[in-house]
């Protein structure tokens, strides 16, 4: 059988370029936000990103969108580019140092790959038969160049040293225990050979890599490799010339060894024990170390703080040596090949220097069925069973591993000879798993009383479970008598194969597949009794932060397992394993898990990262509806994608039950069929169609009575399964309030919601940004504007590439008779559009619009006089944004010359980033002055200066300045400026908001306003101070306010290096029972040194928190800008 390639390599540098993003602070990610938007920092014909997906877009889901618009070398480009714009130079040299990396794609490719046969399941066969297969199949001889001359001493330490590794590995193969039933796919080819060359030879850029880590999960073959690559080094056959001396050291054998020195540690498979230590160090860059099993090593807390050790003859714990070794400090030029389960991954990356990781993703499709055939010998029926599997997404990945595929093949074949009336369709992962374990133990023979076996069978699943606490698969004789596990139960546990023996680890015993120990660790969970796993809290205690966990993690196992334990809820699973166990399940479980889901009310379960699609898969495994009703009675939020046919199936199972859900993310990708009925070419029936069924009763959740907010964002439909949802939302007990639909795919889809604009006068919030919406569309979702059935009050059209034609027409239906009193236009080109036609015909009704927002519009001089005219003509606009636009001060002087206008009624101001100078300034300040309506004002990122603060003063020391919120952070002023701050709050009891942040104002700016906010009148509430250069010096000056201020609440110091002595130093002002303060932003690690106290003040009552991140906005006008 010829199988398609199963690896892949990842050299690490997404991962890298994330560690970039996530290193910038909230100034700079926006700053680099806002370079994206530059063509010429894009470097040509990039495609340039939609602002209205990029502005509110955190550092993960940032580099997920550039990944959507360019390649990795691209993605790699930009980013030097922009961190060199924004003069970020010790960033910009990693990024150039990781551009020369070797194996960076130079192309569009973004992942590279290694094609090979790697047969997983191959190591199964007969080693004689191997190496006869091999011998044909390759010749003796690796075809690189010819072997350099060596004394012929060192001809027989390599010669002898061969030998032993080869019998090495053999009788490692030979302890290998499996079933009797198992099937070895066996298939030796060349391009075995040349897909394990090319993970050792030069890659396709001419370099070397020096460090490989083989990750994936459990039994798909990763030591199989490991073990190849050893063997076939031995034979002759690979590697000869490349490496002169190959080690293979297993870590769950090294992990109880005493100390030794790491010449100590070569010595152990030599012959004689005396290793040729100087011809080793002589040649380091001919070694290769196999280490196998990096999962099953603790990293040593102390590691980071010990020296670095290059010492082959120091006495160290074996433990230790080996991180030397991977961290390159002992044997900087050897190549290292590692093995580990994909969840030790993060760990590695932070020891390794420049790692590549290949995934080894075990048996390929072709694999599994040809498995599969072989088991049942009937193709029919085999193909049928296969079908059935693959439509459990999570079996048939799990039967990437040969043993899972033996389980399922196994346990299936039983249950049809048992049951001729046997029906696939009823069976979940766990039934088969239970079931599994049920047949085998059924007909065990085991000398034990019927007393002792649920005592037995409990103690077994204690050891599982706390082996998955603590990552631990090994277990020696002492963890087993701590179990009290007696001899005959482990002895019909290793001829069943659950248990098997490891081999090189006397006495000790692993579970055959690590998805075994997964189950009996979840089995524990249902078991009766109240003791845990790790002796510490009570089961159910236990139960409550393992589902926590697992349900806001990623690990496959952990997931895994909260997937069984809800599957063994299931009443006739339960009974199954009774009888067969003589084992009592807990009847408290299902009562302990809806407190438990009484519990997530508290949370905020979709910041927090909750895996809303886990719970449902978990939740669907049980089939119990009535139990699924009870626990989702308590959801009130999700966020589900329906990428697959799994997503959409416990999407459907789930949502209908969730009827007290009021708000709901759902980006839907899955492929929906257009027809109702399917045809069945064996039976010759018509019958609906499973999948319309299933997304009917997805969209059955809209009209819940409850929800009132859905997001669609970013989702793939057909015209069909549109009509379906728009007809949900339009039923009248839907109660949806605000929607959202951003980069809907195809644009087109977006007419059927005309039915629910007409048909839903509740729903007042309409999101349809980042979609091109084009002539067709917007002309009919904009004229049912206008309808009086319409009830949209809020409305954003940002990056909809809207053009002057479809603005006109807009403009014209908002004068007609519109609900709509906000509207944003954001990241449209409205350079050629007459602002003033948003006033409508003189005979037509005033517009209803209060609050605009025509941010990065790209808006001419003329929009500017449009707008002077638009804000005198109407009383009703009171908020206007024209952040990101080249306003400049001749387009600042049209405007305030309206602002002067007794009919202006404008009370919000954001000219953000509009290239305002000095003369700005001015002419806001002679605005200031006469305007009595405007109260926030918001210039941030403008070049203003000292002079420019210093004309804004003028307005700001007048008593009757009605300004209440200023935003002055990157504004290029100094100490100076804080100087005429300070002096205009010292008459001025309207300012509440002052962000000052961005600005080089020093600790000599923060003593001037510390003076006046010390002044029992100054009514300022917040200021913002991040990354002002401040030192400890400036918080001697904020304590004696703080000491004292009767009104400042929130105080922003990130980004300024306050060191420990500067926050011991505030912190003695916020133990006071004077201080008022309740929000103080603060660096992480700072953070952490007052952390305990923090927590005392709180337990005694106190309101202070402490933010790590910060946002001016409040949610209102995050909501709108």
């Amino acid at each position: 059988m010829t199988s398609s390639a199963n690896i892949y390599v990842d050299d690490g540098s997404y991962n890298k370029l994330l560690s970039y993003l996530m290193g910038l602070d909230q100034p700079q990610l926006e700053e680099f936000k806002i370079c994206l938007q530059s063509s010429q920092l894009l470097l040509g014909n990039f495609q340039q990103i939609p602002w209205a997906n990029l502005k509110a877009i955190d550092p993960t889901n940032l580099l997920c969108l550039l990944s959507e618009y360019f390649s990795e070398r691209q993605i790699w480009e930009v980013t030097l580019s922009i961190f060199d714009n924004m003069n970020l130079t010790s960033q910009c040299t990693e990024v150039r140092a990781m551009m020369n990396v070797p194996g960076l794609p130079v192309g569009p490719v973004e992942r590279a790959s290694v094609t090979g046969h790697l047969q997983p399941g191959y190591l199964n066969i007969p080693p004689s038969l191997f190496i006869a297969e091999l011998a044909q199949t390759q010749g003796s001889q690796d075809p690189s160049q010819e072997e350099p001359e060596v004394p012929e001493e060192e001809k027989d330490h390599r010669r002898r040293y061969r030998e032993r590794m080869k019998a090495k590995i053999l009788m490692m193969w030979d302890n290998i225990p499996w079933p009797e039933d198992h099937i070895y796919l066996r298939n030796v080819t060349e391009k075995e050979h040349e897909g394990l060359k090319s993970l050792l030879y030069p890659n396709r850029t001419g370099a070397q890599p020096q460090t490989i880590v083989l990750e994936g999960l459990a039994g798909v073959g990763k030591t199989t490799l490991a073990m190849k690559v050893v063997l076939h080094w031995a034979e002759g056959f690979l590697f000869h010339q490349r490496f002169s001396y190959v080690f293979f050291i297993s870590c769950h054998k090294v992990r109880d060894m005493k100390d030794t020195t790491f010449a100590g540690l070569l010595s152990w498979d030599w012959p004689d024990s005396q290793a040729p230590i100087e011809a080793l160090m002589s040649r380091p860059e001919s070694l290769l170390f196999v280490i196998d099993g990096f999962e099953e090593m603790d990293v040593p807390s102390t590691l980071d703080e010990s020296p670095p050790c290059k010492d082959w003859y120091q006495q160290l714990p074996v433990n230790r040596i080996l991180f030397y070794l991977l961290k390159k400090e002992l044997v900087p030029l050897a190549t290292l090949l590692i093995t580990t389960k994909e969840y030790r991954t993060t760990d590695l990356k932070k020891l390794l220097l420049n790692p590549w990781f290949v995934q080894i993703v075990g048996f390929t499709e072709g694999d599994r069925e040809e498995y599969f055939i072989r088991y049942f010998g009937d193709q029919n029926k085999a193909k049928k069973i296969l079908n059935w599997v693959r439509k459990n997404e999570s079996l048939f990945h799990f039967c990437s591993a040969p043993m899972v595929c033996w389980t399922v093949c196994s346990c299936l074949k039983r249950q049809m000879a048992r049951n001729p009336h046997f029906q696939l369709s009823t069976q979940t992962t766990t039934s088969l798993y239970v079931y599994f374990f049920s047949s085998l133990l059924a007909t065990a023979e085991v000398s034990l009383s019927d007393q002792s076996w649920p005592d037995q069978w409990r103690a077994l699943c204690s050891l599982a479970a706390e082996g998955m606490w603590f990552w631990k698969f090994t277990f020696g004789k002492k963890d087993l008598k701590h179990r009290h596990l007696e001899a005959p139960v482990i002895g019909s546990l290793l001829r069943l194969n659950i248990l098997r023996k490891v081999s090189e680890c006397e006495d000790c015993v692993t579970f055959t597949h690590q998805s075994f120990q997964v189950f009996l660790g979840a089995m524990f969970y249902v078991l009766r009794g109240v003791r845990g796993s790790i002796g510490g809290p009570p089961k159910h205690q236990e139960m409550k932060v393992l589902l926590n966990d697992a349900l806001a993690d990623t690990n496959f196992y952990w997931n895994q397992m909260a997937l069984f334990f809800f599957g063994l809820l299931k009443r006739n699973l339960a009974e199954e394993l009774e009888d067969t166990l003589r084992c009592k399940m807990s009847h408290r479980t299902t009562d302990e898990l809806l407190e438990w889901a009484d519990e997530l009310e508290s949370y905020d379960l979709v910041s927090s990262c909750f895996e809303f699609l886990h719970f449902f898969e978990c939740l669907y495994e049980t089939r119990e509806e009535n139990f699924v009703r009870q626990i989702l009675s308590h959801l009130l939020e999700a966020d589900i994608d329906i990428f697959g046919s799994l997503q959409l199936q416990v999407s459907s199972f789930c949502l209908k039950h969730c009827q007290r859900l009021s708000k709901l993310r759902l980006s839907v990708s899955s492929a929906i069929p257009q027809t109702e009925l399917t045809f069945n070419l064996e039976t010759l029936e018509t019958r609906p169609h499973s999948k319309i069924r299933q997304w009917q009763d997805v969209c059955s959740v809209f009209s819940n009575g409850n929800l009132t907010e859905l997001d669609f964002s970013n989702s793939k439909l057909n015209a069909f399964s549109m009509k379906k949802l728009c007809y949900e939302l339009r039923n009248p007990r839907c109660k949806l309030q605000k929607l959202t639909c951003k980069s809907i795919t195809p644009v087109r889809i977006l007419k059927e919601l005309v039915l629910v604009l007409y048909g839903n006068h509740r729903l007042t919030h309409l999101n349809l940004s980042s979609n091109n919406l084009g002539i067709p569309v917007s002309t009919m979702i904009f004229k049912t504007l206008r309808h009086s059935a319409c009830n949209i009050q809020y409305l954003w059209l940002e990056s909809c590439g809207l053009t002057p034609l479809a603005c006109r027409h807009l403009f014209l239906e908002l004068s007609k008779n519109s609900s709509v009193r906000f509207l944003s236009l954001g990241d449209n080109d409205l350079s050629g559009v007459e602002v003033k036609s948003l006033q409508g015909p003189s005979e037509m009704p005033e517009s209803s619009l209060k609050e605009l927002s025509l941010e990065k519009c790209n808006l001419s001089a003329a929009s500017y006089q449009d707008l002077a005219l638009y804000l005198t003509s109407t009383q009703r606009t009171s908020r206007l944004c024209l952040g990101f636009n080249p306003l400049r001060d001749e387009g600042v002087r049209l405007l305030c010359a309206s602002l002067t206008h007794r009919e202006c009624a404008l009370e919000r101001l954001v000219l953000w980033f509009c290239q305002l100078g000095t003369s700005s300034c001015k002419y806001l300040s002679d605005a200031l002055l006469k305007n009595k309506s405007l109260t926030h004002l918001n210039l941030r990122k403008n070049n203003l200066r000292d002079e420019g603060v210093k004309f804004l003063c003028k307005a700001l020391s007048h008593p009757d300045c009605s300004l209440q919120n200023l935003d002055l952070s990157d504004c290029s002023f100094t100490a100076e400026g804080c100087q005429e701050l300070a002096n205009a709050l010292q008459h001025n009891c309207n300012m509440k908001i002052l962000d000052i942040g961005s600005n080089d104002i020093q600790d000599d700016g923060v003593k001037h306003l510390c003076e006046v906010l010390k002044h029992p009148k100054c009514a300022l509430n917040t200021l913002g101070l991040e990354k002002c250069n401040l030192t400890p010096a400036c918080c001697q000056y904020l304590s004696s306010v703080l000491r004292s201020s009767k009104s400042l609440f929130n105080l922003n110091l990130l980004g300024n290096d306050l060191e420990p002595r500067g926050v011991s130093t505030l912190w003695k002002a916020l133990k006071k029972s004077t201080c008022k303060l309740q929000k103080l932003g603060l660096e992480k690690e700072l953070y952490n040194i007052v952390k305990g106290e923090l927590e005392e003040l709180q337990e005694r009552g106190s309101f202070l928190r402490v933010k790590c991140k910060w946002d001016f906005n409040d949610l209102e006008d995050k909501w709108w800008w």
